[in-house]
């Protein structure tokens, strides 16, 4: 395991990734030749299959294209992962993002070359690719994907359109989110004379002294007004570039090119949106005056909103503790999936510190299946940071698992990639809670619970209500600072209920959200996968007997199948209403049994 910087020892040693697994450095000698064997590989699958697909599917050879079309995509996917993943370790250096910038030009270039492949084969007649799918059991594992493939059609433009759309997008969406991850990372957010970069600064609004966490809030919302006009831009432009291309490819909703990326019907995410938003009244709105009696407020301070309990056990956990306990709860919940998990830990697949320059948040990069995931943290040892290890080894153990479908099916759709995650936090919560046994800490450990289920369920399709008024109201002009802020309080208004203030300098917070810059519309995947675990887990402690297998089953599938096909030996279907009611009523629960243990 790799030492952490000098700064980080109050945790322990944090690892830090190792992308040799990858490629052993930017110049490295197997970069440069991997890149050229990409473009080499491009020009011979154009010169192989451009205008012979339909010819090669009658003649029951179009897997061969298929098996041709993964290994070039695993080549080209640890390309750009290498590019990115080197960048988000300190988004600041100029040398590091001229060299994403440079990667992710030439992946394009040479992937204009086979964006031929798709729009082809959804030329294939349907009773020919059927014949096909059913005379080849090794083409017929692709049967889903054709299926996603051919819910495009009707939104496919002519070829030379299509490389149009494809090459600017160097120019248009990906130059604007780099502009917004460079800009983010390199802001500085003065507290109490300190300065501090946004990850550090977003955390002392979980600290337990007051006065800390409105300092915070007061150097947040200085710094991002100081650049609110840049955001506003980023926005605009971004909001502008989605419109121009669902109006060209003639997407009837705003978010349908989003639902259609995710292969889930636009019904089912209306039903949890309804759902969520119903539900307001007898879960945030009434969790919040619950706490602001417990503070001894009539209402709490924007910068309360994820304050710790008085009683709240806020340790400061290091590194090992930490990881322990992780392992400790996938262990109990089955042996093989602490298993799955262990390499991460000991293999430099884990980039923990906090640092300048570092992109904010956590992920969990899948890379490719011939290699492995990579997470990302910015551990500051809180009990919140152990549940978003638990969370980002969730992704990385999923992807793992569903690596052996090959490079097309490995991928899952979002509402189903957030279900291992939020599945290993529930299971990291339970063992935190059944160790807790002190009455007032058990308390503050359910509170804190109740808090991350209503940022991931009522938070997100929160932001989800926003982003849809946010791109409606852009299409009829340009939005200024003031009118995105107005529908931003709003929003938080409606969602939050009247518990909360909200301050001045709040306005401005939704400008920090990276989730509308790279990926409009994505932030429902995490009130999906929230209430699709809260109802997996219910009937988990059912019936445990063999859950664990038919949960592996489900994690090793990726995206052969459709969620429907996924849930159904769970009893679970995700098109029922009493679907979304019966997550949500967990949560529910749990607010009741604070209630009746109210300190």
């Amino acid at each position: 395991m790799s030492a952490a910087p000098k700064g980080h020892n109050q945790f322990g040693n944090l690892p830090v990734w190792d992308l040799d697994d990858l490629y052993p450095g930017r110049d490295s000698r197997q970069f440069k030749a991997a890149l050229e064997e990409a473009r080499e590989r491009a020009a011979k699958f154009e010169a192989d299959y451009k205008g012979r697909l339909a010819e090669l599917t009658r003649a029951g050879r179009l897997i061969e294209a298929i098996r041709d079309s993964e290994a070039l995509g695993d080549l080209t996917g640890r390309i750009g992962s290498f590019a990115f993943l080197q960048y988000a370790q300190k988004a600041t250096d100029p040398d590091r993002a001229k060299f994403m910038g440079d990667t992710n030009e030439a992946l394009t270039a040479l992937s204009t070359r086979v964006l031929f492949f798709e729009l082809e084969l959804n030329r294939i007649a349907d009773e020919e690719l059927e014949a096909a799918l059913a005379a080849d059991p090794e083409l017929g594992r692709y049967r889903t994907w054709f299926a996603d493939l051919r819910k495009a059609r009707p939104y496919q433009l002519d070829d030379k359109l299509e490389e149009l759309f494809h090459d600017k997008s160097v120019t248009a969406f990906s130059a604007w989110n780099r502009l917004f991850d460079e800009t983010l990372s390199s802001l500085e957010f003065e507290v109490d004379g300190e300065k501090l970069n946004l990850e550090a600064t977003l955390h002392l609004l979980s600290e337990k002294d007051e006065a800390r966490r409105e300092a915070a809030f007061h150097a947040l919302s200085r710094t991002l007004k100081a650049n609110e006009r840049l955001f506003t831009h980023i926005t605009n432009v971004l909001a502008k570039d989605k419109e121009i291309a669902d109006r060209w490819r003639g997407f009837e909703d705003i978010a349908d090119s989003r639902h259609m990326a995710n292969s889930v019907e636009r019904e089912v995410v209306d039903a949890l949106q309804s759902a969520v938003e119903a539900a307001y009244p007898r879960l945030s709105h009434r969790y919040y005056k619950m706490k602001a009696k417990w503070f001894g407020k009539d209402k709490l301070n924007a910068w309360d909103r994820n304050a710790p309990l008085p009683t709240s056990d806020e340790r400061i956990w290091d590194w090992d503790s930490a990881v322990s306990t992780v392992l400790e709860a996938y262990g109990k919940f089955s042996p093989e999936l602490a298993e799955v998990a262990k390499p991460f830990f000991n293999s430099g697949w884990i980039d923990a510190p906090t640092g300048n320059g570092k992109l904010s948040g956590a992920f969990a990069h899948p890379t490719v299946p011939s290699a492995h995931p990579y997470l990302m943290l910015n551990y500051m040892g809180r009990t919140r940071d152990i549940m978003t290890l638990a969370h980002e080894l969730g992704h990385g153990v999923h992807q793992r698992l569903a690596a052996a479908q090959g490079p097309i099916l490995a991928n899952t759709p979002l509402t189903l990639a957030e279900t291992a995650s939020v599945f290993g936090e529930m299971l990291t919560f339970r063992a935190l809670l059944e160790k807790t046994t002190e009455p007032a800490q058990r308390f503050a450990l359910l509170a804190s619970k109740v808090e991350d289920m209503l940022n991931t369920v009522v938070r997100q399709i929160a932001f989800y209500s926003f982003e849809r008024r946010v791109h409606t109201a852009r299409r009829q002009g340009e939005l200024r600072s003031e009118e995105i802020n107005a529908i931003w309080l709003e929003i938080q208004a409606e969602s939050l209920g009247e518990g909360i203030t909200a301050n001045d300098g709040y306005e401005v917070f939704w400008a920090y959200v990276p989730h509308f810059i790279h990926s409009p519309f994505y932030v429902y995947a995490y009130a999906f996968g929230d209430c699709l675990v809260n109802s997996l887990y219910a009937q988990y402690e059912k019936a445990s007997e063999g859950f664990a297998e038919r949960y592996f089953e489900l994690l090793k599938a990726g995206g052969s199948k459709h969620h429907t096909e996924l849930l159904a030996p769970f009893g679970l279907n995700a098109k029922d209403p009493q679907f979304w009611s019966l997550g949500l009523s967990m949560i529910e629960r749990l607010i009741d049994e604070l209630e009746t243990t109210s300190p």
